[in-house]
């Protein structure tokens, strides 16, 4: 079966060959940075048939005291189909660690005016800079950003509907859709101790990032809302404001239970900036949980209250600017706590409470591909713990 896979997917690229995307030459200017399913739409526009694109990336990664670890960590197929110069299909198969196998996008977009896009299906949910941008040749840094997997659980996908588009005459980008919400938990009826009933998937180490579906037969009793806009106004600046509301889901013989689900209003703020050889990006996330003290009774869970995290990262190429290749030295301090605040009967971690500087190259030897290195420091509030070092190594394509 595997075999008969592959050799399609040989045969699809060959047929498309000449659609292929271009080779991205990833500007430094956020305010021209697209992410791959843009990327995709907007290489159809002037021609019907299937687009083929992708990107990988593969890491070794050594921590204080522990063994190193070899990762072909991502590897991803994109797929686009423009039937009529209104509807566009795009779609992202994943393969993580070789073994595992995900579909990370796959909408439909249908342009109902000029600037104005109909999209259903699954979608990335529009928080922060990395959910929506994470490529790996887009970003500093092998690993991304810590605080973008424990406060937003990136890469953070769901079913939903919605619309999208540019308003040009105030520069602005907007995106509001409705989604289906993460996962409370798993409920087994049959279990003798009624203690083993209830499963949790959401806790105090990341969060939220344990209830996302993905897409996979998710189960949805309760709406979320989501929005984004971005300002690209101002030369060389890139500006965004992130919202996502309403209630996590939960089996339909508990969701009247006290504690069965909880609400979510988190917000975002992000910032990226060019000039030259210099860059700098930065988020600020803040999330509110309600309901905290029933769920974690009810699931015996230690969920947090609130999350919360901010990083700022400042990065400069040291090659000369008429040179096609960059090496781009970074810094970037992240400070990231998913016991922000505590319920009821919920003891704070302080290991949660997390700080990290990461120290990096990047170097970007061909549009759509770099050679990556960086060493991290990963500390927490935990009086008397131990400063985590670790050596990361890496490459990224994007084609």
């Amino acid at each position: 079966m595997k075999k008969v896979f592959f050799g399609l997917l040989a045969g699809v690229s060959l047929f498309a060959s000449a659609q292929t995307a271009p080779k991205d030459s990833i500007p430094t200017n956020p305010q021209n940075q697209q992410n791959a399913a843009q990327r995709i739409l907007s290489s159809n526009l002037n021609q019907q048939g299937l687009t083929v694109g992708g990107y990988a990336e593969a890491h070794y990664n050594r921590a204080t005291g522990e063994n190193a670890k070899l990762d072909v960590h991502r590897l991803v197929m994109l797929f686009g189909y423009k039937f009529n110069e209104r509807t566009q299909f795009v779609t992202e198969i994943e393969f993580e660690h070789v073994k595992e196998v995900y579909v990370e996008q796959a909408f439909l977009q249908y342009t109902v005016a000029d600037n104005v896009n109909l999209r259903a299906g699954l979608m990335l949910v529009p928080m922060g800079i990395v959910n929506e941008y994470h490529e790996p040749t887009t970003f500093n840094g092998v690993e991304r950003p810590s605080m973008d997997k424990s406060i937003i659980p990136s890469t953070w996908r769901e079913l939903g509907l919605g619309v999208s588009g540019k308003w040009d005459a105030a520069s602005l980008r907007y995106q509001a859709y409705m989604f289906n919400g993460f996962n409370s938990g798993t409920y087994d009826g049959g279990a003798a101790d009624v203690a083993d009933r209830f499963t949790a998937k959401l806790g105090g180490k990341d969060g939220l990032r344990g209830g996302r579906q993905k897409g996979a037969e998710s189960m949805m009793n309760n709406i979320n809302f989501s929005g984004k806009l971005d300002y690209y106004g101002l030369p060389g600046l890139r500006l965004g404001l992130s919202g996502y509301f309403g209630r996590t889901q939960s089996d339909n013989a508990i969701e009247d239970m006290e504690g069965a689900d909880v609400g979510i209003a988190m917000v975002g703020l992000d910032a990226r900036y060019a000039y030259r050889g210099f860059t700098a990006r930065g988020q600020f996330i803040h999330a509110s949980i309600s309901d905290v003290k029933e769920y974690n009774e009810l699931y015996s869970s230690n969920l947090g209250s609130a999350l919360q995290g901010w990083y700022l990262e400042a990065a400069y190429n040291v090659l000369p600017q008429a040179n096609k290749q960059q090496l781009f030295a970074f810094a970037r301090y992240e400070d990231y706590d998913t016991h922000a605040s505590v319920a009821e009967g919920t003891v704070k971690n302080l290991a949660y409470d997390r700080n990290e500087w990461t120290f990096g190259l990047t170097y970007k030897v061909a549009p759509g591909a770099a050679f990556k290195a960086d060493y991290q420091f990963k500390n927490n509030a935990v009086e008397g713990s131990t400063t985590t070092k670790q050596l990361n190594l890496g490459f990224g394509v994007w084609f």
